[in-house]
């Protein structure tokens, strides 16, 4: 959990502390793009392969590595002297994350009995729910203190006290494992998976601020070409030997399958709403860090409560409907959160907003948790850390697609506002300043409504993918094996 933490913060508090890095280390825009894209990159390209690692090496022994090279990046990042050792760092830091986190998941679903295993996910999902939110509160409140003048280093400096801890912890307290038979690292596999999220994650990345260039859609669409190779390859592999580095097997399993899916597409109304909701506070109603990373802490708080209620108590009971009842409840917190940023304009307080964060947040909470239940339920403990990795890497990539969306369905939209309003003030004659602070907030208000519409037709979409899940919740497969 403090591994699972100290990524998603991670992922997060970068954002809050970019003007402060830029002013301090002289940084280009195109360095300041790698120090916040390097590590979304270098850890979506490496979880599938940090997932397999840990099944054939050991998962406490490759979440131990992964922890201590993410403390000891984390320790560069804060200490670096310039940009380009700070993007580095980054990278080093993302390749770090990507051997940690997939072991998360899967010790979790080895470790505990399937009994005991909802109420770990919970767990889980309160994590999710706190870790996206604290991030930027934290790195606006390490960042506005300035710590003994170090400015924007504390936000990477503070993973090194969790970062030890949890090394201390996970020695003491962590049981090894690793899959029952012996399998070896698929180098093909690894080097055919890594290109393929590389192409297609990277123009994603970048493709707004270059323009989305010509060779952008050529490599995404090259990409998509990679991954049908890798999954030839991967099925000729498993009939040689048996060590394919993607366990294609676990594709049949309909619980998995549909889970894959809706993480897939949940990842991608959760790219959208928190960089668009972001971006609306701070920029279009001039808020400050501060207040905008306080103003989410109802939603924080609601993912927790819901997630830990989830799936202790109302999953086993309701099973699916309890999933769906989460998409359905998002849906009605965007649409109260549309209604109050069109009632209020650029008038609107923390306080208006609580109860559609709330309400997001409960949602939130039915999905996040019982979901990762789901998908792993029908998965044999051996393969839990190929499917862990899957699991991260889909969401992963999730997040990637809702981002490139963001330039289309909020930029898209106060771009042309801007330009309509500059172009009236100009026939106007009148003075004004063509793209005044109340042009802008207007113009963020409309591309912060526009894109909550579209995060609405997401959840609708994995409302619908939903009805593919398993309508009860299953035994796990170690329990049928059990079962005289």
């Amino acid at each position: 959990m403090t591994a699972a933490f100290m990524d998603l913060v991670d992922v997060t508090i970068v954002n809050i502390a970019v003007p402060s890095m830029e002013r301090d280390l002289g940084a280009s825009f195109g360095a300041i793009q790698w120090i916040t894209a390097g590590y979304a990159l270098a850890f979506a390209a490496g979880l599938i392969t940090g997932g397999r690692l840990g099944d054939i090496y050991g998962r406490k022994r490759l979440f131990l590595i992964g922890i201590t090279g993410f403390t000891i990046a984390s320790a560069l990042c804060g200490f670096a002297v310039n940009a380009e050792m700070l993007v580095g760092s980054r990278l080093l830091q993302g390749a770090m994350a990507a051997m940690m986190v997939p072991q998360v998941l899967a010790i979790i679903h080895v470790t505990f009995p399937a009994h005991e295993r909802g109420k770990v996910f919970g767990m889980f999902g309160a994590i999710v729910g706190l870790g996206a939110v604290s991030g930027p509160l934290l790195g606006a409140l390490l960042t506005q203190w300035n710590l003994f003048g170090l400015e924007w280093r504390p936000i990477f400096l503070i993973n090194l006290p969790v970062g030890v801890a949890g090394v201390l912890l996970g020695r003491r307290f962590i049981t090894e494992s690793r899959a029952p038979k012996a399998l070896r690292l698929d180098l093909v596999g690894v080097a055919l998976v890594t290109a393929a999220l590389l192409m297609l994650i990277y123009p994603l990345t970048r493709g707004r601020e270059l323009g989305w260039p010509l060779w952008g859609h050529v490599c995404m669409i090259a990409g998509v070409g990679v991954l049908g190779v890798l999954v030839v390859f991967e099925r000729r592999k498993a009939s040689r030997d048996g060590s394919p580095l993607i366990e294609l097997s676990l594709f049949r399993i309909k619980s998995f399958a549909a889970g894959i899916a809706v993480q897939l597409t949940f990842g991608i109304a959760l790219g959208i709403f928190f960089l668009v909701w972001t971006l609306y506070m701070q920029l279009g109603l001039g808020w400050s860090p501060l207040r905008a990373g306080l103003t989410g802490v109802p939603f924080s708080v609601a993912v927790s409560v819901a997630a830990g209620l989830s799936v202790q108590k109302l999953v086993p009971r309701f099973g699916r409907k309890v999933l769906q009842a989460g998409a359905l409840t998002m849906i009605a917190g965007l649409l109260l959160y549309i209604w109050a940023a069109g009632r209020y304009g650029q008038e609107i307080h923390s306080w208006q907003m609580i109860l559609p964060l709330t309400v997001m947040g409960l949602g939130m909470g039915l999905i996040v948790a019982p979901l990762t239940d789901a998908v792993l339920s029908g998965v044999p403990r051996e393969h839990s850390g190929s499917a862990s990795g899957l699991i991260n890497t889909v969401q992963q990539m999730g997040n990637a697609l809702g981002l490139g969306l963001v330039s289309v369905v909020f930029f898209g939209v106060v771009d042309d506002r801007l330009a309509g309003g500059a172009a009236a003030a100009g026939a106007a004659a009148t003075g004004a300043v063509a793209a005044g602070p109340g042009m802008v907030g207007a113009a963020f208000a409309d591309g912060f409504q526009n894109a909550l519409w579209w995060v609405v037709a997401v959840l609708a979409v994995i409302f619908a993918v939903m009805f593919a899940l398993p309508a009860r919740a299953k035994a796990h497969v170690e329990d049928v094996a059990e079962t005289p």
